[in-house]
């Protein structure tokens, strides 16, 4: 059914244009004649401005030949991570690979084939289908930037589905937790190191005992907290007055992620007051949480269409975000899949041939269930 060929060669193309986060401009423009080639109505929206990224988000809508079809949507993202420039993939047995010295691109160029093989296969041997959107996001390697300055109002989509999850064609991720960040400074009392080290008041030290005294990395199943940047200080000589802590929590329960985050402001602001010291903590929801079980349609659809290509079906839960979670938010029902690729974010990369085939027929079997209501 699927042309392995082509989605080879596509793929391989794809991940040799440099996209690394805030640099998409190459490949938005590719992806955009692309779709335009293959007859779909595509729009890049305004959120460049905002982002200051090197290009906009893309939606792009391939209109239905079912009447009263429902309108459903499949999103992936255009940008990497580092090292992504100038890579060289390469075929090694039934997987394909890059030549060690930079990630392959597999998240989420091998969604990225996925879709485009699949548009292809609807159209050639004419599947029914009803009207389908692809909504490629920028930045979503750096906290989701793209799809959370999204042009909401061209998504017209009732459900959908993310090609970003780890995992062979099968995972269905149904619930991800969401994320808040703090940023949290500490102000204390420089002084003279050697000379007078009593008349300072070390922003350091403060700051260490807060994460001394905070609940930190897994909680429980549900609840994660960590401490990603500190810095701070001039010279040893100086007692330091300033330290900025970055730091994360998750969880898929939202009052327990209230709680943990409150422990870790309270964690600052105690140790703040018991030396003397000042605590600020600002606080940034990235992106909710999402929970779905299979009696939610679009868990229901996505466990149609394993079945169909021949997979079983494994349901299972996440502890990171993507932009399903934004979309979600956005009350549009999402769920992650997983598109076989290994080993993402490593030089150690690579795409099974098998699962980059096995994504597309996926698509074609999503877009096949879905026709009904």
């Amino acid at each position: 059914m699927v042309n392995e060929q082509r989605i080879v060669e596509e793929f391989m193309q794809l991940v040799q244009v440099d996209s690394e986060t805030g640099n998409e401009r190459a490949i938005c423009d590719v992806l955009k004649n692309k779709f335009q080639q293959l007859g779909l109505e595509v729009i890049e929206d305004g959120s460049q401005p905002y982002t200051k990224y090197g290009a906009g988000n893309l939606v792009a809508t391939l209109q239905g030949n079912v009447a009263n079809a429902p309108t459903i949507y499949f999103t992936c993202h255009m940008d990497t991570v580092t090292p992504g420039k100038g890579i060289k993939p390469f075929i090694q047995g039934e997987r394909i690979v890059s030549d060690g010295t930079t990630i392959l691109g597999s998240d989420d160029k091998a969604g990225l084939a996925a879709l485009l093989e699949g548009i292809r296969l609807l159209q050639e041997q004419n599947i029914p289908h009803g009207t389908l959107q692809f909504v490629i996001t920028i930045g979503e390697e750096s906290g989701l930037v793209g799809s959370r300055h999204i042009d909401r109002s061209l998504i017209k989509a009732e459900y959908g589905f993310a090609l970003d999850s780890d995992g062979p064609v099968g995972e269905i991720i149904v619930g991800a937790p969401s994320q808040i960040k703090l940023h949290s400074v500490i102000r204390g009392k420089s002084a003279h190191a050697g000379v007078s080290p009593e008349k300072g008041i070390s922003a350091i030290q403060v700051a260490s005992k807060a994460v001394a005294n905070m609940p930190l990395g897994r909680i429980d199943f549900e609840t994660t907290a960590n401490i990603g940047s500190f810095a701070g200080g001039k010279a040893t000589n100086i007692v330091p007055d300033y330290v900025e802590v970055i730091a994360e929590a998750r969880s898929r329960n939202e009052d327990k992620l209230a709680k943990q985050v409150e422990k870790m402001i309270t964690a600052f602001q105690l140790a703040a007051e018991k030396h003397g010291a000042q605590a600020e903590v600002e606080t940034e929801t990235l992106y909710p949480a999402f929970q779905y079980d299979e009696n939610d349609i679009v868990v229901q659809k996505a466990l149609a269409a394993v079945k169909r290509v021949g997979r079983e079906a494994n349901i299972g839960e996440s502890g990171g975000g993507s932009d399903a979670n934004v979309f979600n938010g956005y009350g549009i029902p999402t769920i992650n899949l997983g598109i076989g690729y290994e080993n993402i974010h490593t030089t150690d990369e690579a795409m099974p041939i098998p699962e980059l085939l096995k994504a597309a027929e996926l698509v074609v079997a999503l877009a096949q269930e879905c026709t009904k209501k």
